[in-house]
């Protein structure tokens, strides 16, 4: 696996004890988050690279994918993402990583990202929905490839889901409209 301190080794402290190095002071952020960055991004490629190549290996790997099975995993991507990110009761998986700072909406909460290092980075994973899209999307994209059918069943949960919160939303649009 990618060793982020390769990416942007430790340089020298400066007098006051801030860290520096050349490549983040360009980009204008600490090189912790940067390594943060590197080091979750190392991951991800490793862990789709392994995916691929076992899938590859036992000759399981798709030439392509149904439309409808894209479908469905948009839909249970968009809403599995939100539900890690954002919704109330699975808020104990983000706690390490970040603050509870609020309510953001029905059954979700505004939360801001207090880890540093490698944590400031899986915390703004964990609580930035688009940015969960893409583990998601491999994960059950990967999933079709592998359990089909397992993934078209959690898929479901999901999308079925996201199309229900549609449906309250629009309830509850038409009983202030009616109010």
């Amino acid at each position: 696996m990618t060793n982020p301190e390769t990416l942007l080794p430790d340089v020298p402290a400066d007098r006051d004890g801030s860290e520096e190095h050349p490549v983040a002071e360009h980009y204008g952020r600490p090189a912790s988050e940067l390594r943060g960055y590197a080091g979750v991004m190392a991951v991800y490629a490793v862990g789709v690279s392994a995916a691929a190549l076992a899938m590859w290996r036992a000759k399981r790997l798709p030439s392509s994918f149904r439309t409808g099975d894209l479908a469905l995993v948009t839909l249970a991507t968009h809403k599995l993402s939100r539900t890690i990110s954002r919704d109330s009761v699975t808020s104990p998986l983000r706690a390490p990583f970040a603050r509870f700072e609020g309510s953001a909406g029905p059954g979700e909460v505004k939360e801001e990202v207090s880890a540093r290092g490698v944590g400031k980075s899986i915390g703004e994973l964990m609580t930035c929905p688009f940015c969960m899209d893409q583990w998601v999307a491999t994960g059950l994209v990967t999933g079709l490839a592998v359990a089909p059918r397992l993934t078209r069943y959690v898929a479901s949960i999901f999308a079925v889901r996201a199309g229900a919160d549609l449906i309250q939303f629009g309830y509850a649009a038409a009983q202030q409209a009616v109010e």
